[in-house]
């Protein structure tokens, strides 16, 4: 049963009016492409993620779960593209969540549902496999607050998460997404 209620959103930090920029500051990347943490809460690669808070059946908000590696994955049961793309997550979650990782202490999916009815989420995450605890909704469809504090326009759209909680990486699919999370990998059990 997936338990749903008022949506709560919290920065973990200070936002500044520039936190959200899109500026080429905001995102610094060193020669070795390694990310640089911009110490801002924000929704660009280096800044720390915005804290998700929604109800669900684990009681999780997505700064619970740090020290892993996370998927932030934005989707939907009536979203085409999001089913199709539903196939890879699953195998990323399959092929990560048993991994040992350089410095996180494992992999975990936080999907977030753009869904207005409970009973077709819950149909799609039953139907596309999706095995893992953590799914959240308000049921406000587009309107969904978390959609808005990331910038979700379109979806499936996701952000890739470090163990600090730093954004990583943004809108990965197919093998762009297993790429990424390859570059914190120690080794696959």
């Amino acid at each position: 049963m997936i338990v749903v209620g008022v949506v709560v959103v919290a920065f973990t930090g200070v936002v500044g009016a520039s936190s959200f920029s899109t500026s080429a500051s905001n995102s610094e990347v060193n020669g070795s492409f390694e990310v640089v943490p911009t110490g801002l809460v924000g929704v660009n690669i280096g800044d720390e993620a915005p804290n998700i808070i929604m109800n669900n059946p684990k009681g999780k908000e997505l700064s619970d779960l740090r020290g892993s590696i996370v998927l932030i994955d934005f989707w939907a049961s009536w979203c085409g593209p999001c089913r199709r793309e539903n196939v890879n997550v699953v195998k990323a979650y399959e092929k990560y969540r048993k991994a040992k990782f350089k410095n996180a202490d494992g992999f975990e999916i936080y999907s977030v549902s753009l869904d207005s009815k409970i009973p077709l989420w819950e149909a799609a995450i039953k139907k596309d496999n999706l095995l893992w605890d953590y799914h959240v909704s308000d049921l406000k469809k587009w309107n969904n607050e978390a959609a808005a504090m990331y910038g979700v326009s379109s979806i499936p759209m996701s952000f890739l998460v470090d163990e600090d909680g730093v954004i990583v990486a943004k809108n990965l699919r197919g093998f762009e997404l297993h790429r990424h999370i390859d570059k914190h990998v120690k080794s696959l059990k």
